[in-house]
């Protein structure tokens, strides 16, 4: 399982890296030590918390999210496989998006909960890059 680093975690939240540091002190993030001694935080736990402050109403920060040529830098919260076809979530900072594609692409891209991706939407199609 992917796991992110303070930094990364909080680019992904939409939050600054004190914000997202103040959080993991607090006990709001679980982390756990490399063995170079830097905090890390697991994919699944992230995208868990990412839900769960997306439906609190966001962070500490009053700053807003915007993208930038329609790309959402985030992590995977949830994937729902059926037969041919497949929703995968995606938690974007504030933003919740959502895409339906192939089964075979979500297993051609490997994609999982709580790994980093980028939904790139144009007009009303969401396409999912792994990162």
């Amino acid at each position: 399982m992917q796991s992110y680093t303070i930094g990364q975690a909080a680019r992904l939240l939409g939050v600054s890296p004190d914000t997202a540091r103040r959080w993991a002190d607090a006990g709001r993030m679980a982390t756990h030590r490399d063995e170079a001694g830097r905090r890390l935080i697991d994919g699944r736990d992230l995208a868990a918390f990412s839900v769960e402050l997306a439906r609190a109403g966001g962070g500490d920060e009053d700053t807003s999210y915007t993208s930038v040529r329609n790309a959402f830098p985030g992590i995977v919260t949830a994937i729902k496989l059926g037969d041919v076809a497949a929703q995968v979530e995606i938690q974007a900072g504030p933003h919740r998006l959502v895409s339906l594609l192939t089964r075979e692409a979500v297993e051609e891209l490997g994609l999982e909960v709580g790994m980093e991706a980028t939904a790139r939407v144009k007009s009303t199609n969401v396409h999912i890059d792994r990162v």
